[in-house]
């Protein structure tokens, strides 16, 4: 078979299009306009922009192209991944774990040497500030002296002072010597009154205080510092090029001004000296950046020493920051270079001590290395979990097999592992349609079963709730009762109970009778499930009161009792009890509100305290409202917590009405249903038996609320003296 000879137009065939062919063509046209650039004739601008402009639009091509052949040929083999992989998992973070251990450690390092300097700094101008305050002090002190008992120099027509000074002794300056650092340091006071200085001044000899006054000084008191207020000046400012610690101090002096007295330190390198002590080499700028300065060189002054290091990897930290300082003559604040060059060895030895060779140190040293073996440690888990992951996607295929037989045998909660599903590949497109069709199929089984547990548990609550309620209220000789609950949900978080007391039985044996009852309504925050354990939790701790008075008589609030209500004649107490056991048995957002009052047959007398609950109200024949809200807090929120009670007297046709919001609350249109509907509703119906006004009473809000959902649990309590 004779070959067919290739033509020009078959070779043209054959080159890239597309990006690929655009990024073929640009670093051909690159190439040649480099070659062009080359004569010594063609070095045109022009050339070089466009060559520039080339290699952009050549790059911006390129990285989108690289991606596309990495995704769909590099990405695209199993040998490939699993090298990218071991790249990923087990170097990488290596490295960004180094990277930023040595950026944190360089930043920390050199903030912390930058603090030791201005650290050093403020301490040399407390030092400054602390005798510029007792030097200004003493010198008005002086002056107020001479004002009160002038000398015969200083008073009207009297000789001219001549000879030493005279006057009032001057006070003991304070002692500097003890510092012989500050020996070294050249200081510069002035004494300013109303913004002039004294030296030279006739009256300055008959003061005395010509020996306060300094003879030099290199600044000048700006128009901004005459009148600092009362205020003292502490800063580092800048004249010129040159910078200085400044103090200044004024004091009013009556009947003369305003006494000034500024003291300058220079920024020498004698200061810098003591600053870099034991740090390193310390620099400060005068110059402020951004700003030029005619006729100035950009003044830098440097103290100290690089010290050598100290061990192999005790490397030169070199940290750059700025300091604030103040224009002396503008009053305006500028930022000033600073710069420190020190080592780790010497701010180890500065944060932990002198001496390397104390316990405390040993043990933080110790400790540091045996972090960093712990580290190690970690990352040699961490690469042999790498690999172990890297193992687990040559098994994409088992894994995909061994799920399509499970699932075969009715396994429908077995998942393929996010390792396989997560990829941007055949396998992990197939590992998700997979597992998007299992997953489907065991949810809708999951909700299946979920819901008849749920309402299985649902049935149960409500059984067992429903009989927390009284359910055969026996009514008193003089009291009739009647509760109804209506939840929102299955289950109730409202709270309501009856408890009736007997008399003990007397000597000769007769059965004593009922001698009161208890009256308790509460309502616990939330709804639902979490609602009514606390409302058992609460049913059970106010019946257990009525059988046992143990916990009263161990706080001291009574004895304990038989069945006969003395127990309860204190419903302040009770509800002490109560709150405790609650906040001490839930968690700290439960809470209850709880109405507790107790009934005495004998004399009609109601005593009841109220926790936060909305207040029972009681309604005369004359139809007069009370409302009973004497009480405290709510129960379970906040710990010993003390409840008042009140005691009202009960008579003939007084109804108690106690309620919940979920009758006062919900809404319609015209607004909340209200106390008011409820009390006209109690009203119309008064004389009607207690279980026909209860059923008026939940029409009437039925037909307020209408067709829509019940929004709160509804509880009614009623209670009429006969």
């Amino acid at each position: 078979m004779t070959a067919v000879p290739e033509t020009f137009g078959m070779r043209l065939r054959r080159l890239p299009t597309g990006i690929g062919g655009a990024v073929f063509w640009l670093a051909i046209w690159s190439g040649i306009l480099w070659l062009v650039r080359q004569a010594p004739s063609m070095s045109s601008p022009v050339l070089g922009w466009m060559q520039t402009i080339v290699a952009v639009a050549m790059f911006g091509l390129a990285v989108p192209l690289t991606l596309k052949i990495v995704r769909q040929r590099f990405l695209w083999s199993l040998r490939s991944k699993l090298i990218l992989t071991y790249l990923l998992i087990g170097l990488a973070p290596v490295l960004l774990f180094l990277t930023l251990v040595l950026i944190s450690t360089y930043l920390a390092v050199g903030q912390f040497s930058i603090h030791l300097a201005d650290t050093r700094m403020q301490q040399h101008l407390d030092e400054i500030g602390l005798d510029n305050a007792s030097r200004v002090s003493r010198i008005a002190q002086i002056m107020r002296q001479l004002a009160e008992h002038p000398p015969p120099t200083l008073r009207p027509g009297g000789p001219r002072p001549s000879g030493p000074p005279t006057g009032p002794p001057a006070l003991a300056a304070r002692d500097t010597s003890a510092d012989p650092t500050m020996l070294r340091l050249d200081r510069h006071t002035a004494v300013y009154l109303n913004g002039s200085p004294l030296w030279g001044r006739p009256e300055t000899s008959a003061l005395g205080i010509q020996q306060h006054i300094g003879t030099e000084m290199p600044l000048g008191l700006p128009l901004w510092a005459t009148d600092l207020g009362g205020n003292p000046f502490r800063g580092l400012v800048l004249d010129g090029q040159d910078l200085y610690l400044v103090a200044i101090d004024q004091r009013h002096v009556q009947g003369r001004g305003i006494l000034s007295v500024v003291t300058a330190m220079p920024v020498s390198a004698a200061f810098m000296d003591l600053v870099a002590q034991d740090l390193g080499r310390v620099g400060l700028s005068a110059a402020v950046p951004g700003k030029s300065r005619t006729g100035h060189d950009n003044a830098e002054v440097y103290g100290g020493k690089e010290p050598p290091p100290a061990y192999f990897y005790d490397f030169r930290v070199p940290f750059v920051s700025t300091l604030q300082v103040r224009e002396w003559e503008t009053n305006v604040v500028e930022n000033v270079p600073v710069e420190v060059h020190s080592r780790p060895s010497l701010l180890y030895r500065q944060l932990f001590g002198s001496s390397l060779g104390g316990i405390v140190t040993d043990y933080i040293k110790y400790g540091l290395i045996g972090l960093c073996i712990v580290f190690g440690l970690v990352e040699a888990l961490a690469l042999a979990l790498a690999l172990r992951l890297s193992g687990n996607i040559t098994g994409s295929v088992e894994e995909l097999y061994a799920a399509t037989q499970r699932v075969d045998r009715g396994d429908l909660v077995h998942r393929i592992p996010a390792l396989y599903s997560s990829k941007k590949d055949q396998l992990g497109e197939l590992a998700r349609s997979f597992n998007g069709m299992t997953g489907s199929l065991e949810r809708l089984l999951i909700e299946q079963h979920e819901k008849e547990r749920l309402q299985s548990e649902l049935s149960i609550a409500q059984e067992v709730q429903a009989n927390l309620f009284p359910r055969h209220v026996r009514d008193l000789p003089t009291l009739e009762l009647h509760g109804i609950c209506r939840p929102a949900r299955s289950v109730s978080g409202d709270y309501y109970d009856f408890l009736l007391f007997h008399r003990p039985n007397t000597p000769q044996g007769n059965q004593g009778g009922e001698c009161g009852a208890g009256i308790a309504i509460g309502d616990i925050s939330g709804k639902g499930i979490s609602a009514a354990l606390l409302m058992a939790t609460l049913h059970s701790a106010v019946r257990a009161y009525q059988l046992s008075g143990a916990d009263l008589a161990q706080s001291g609030l009574g004895a304990p009792q038989r069945d006969d209500g003395k127990l309860f004649e204190s419903p302040g107490s009770i509800l002490a009890l109560l709150n405790r056991h609650l906040y001490r048995s839930t968690q700290p957002a439960k809470y209850a509100t709880l109405f507790l009052a107790h009934y005495d047959a004998d004399t009609s007398e109601l005593t009841y305290s109220n926790a936060g609950h909305l207040p029972p109200m009681v309604m005369s024949r004359n139809g007069s409202v009370r409302r009973l809200d004497c009480g405290g807090t709510v129960v379970g929120l906040l710990d010993n917590m003390e409840y008042q009670q009140e005691t009202i007297r009960m008579t003939s046709g007084d109804i108690l009405i106690g309620y919940s919001d979920g009758i006062t609350e919900p809404e319609n249109d015209f607004g909340e249903f209200g106390e008011e509907r409820l009390l006209e509703v109690v009203s119309r119906y008064r004389d009607q038996p207690l279980h026909v006004i209860s059923a008026q009473v939940m029409l009437a809000l039925e037909a307020w609320i209408g067709a829509g959902e019940q929004p709160d649990d509804i509880t009614l309590v009623l209670a009429r003296q006969i």
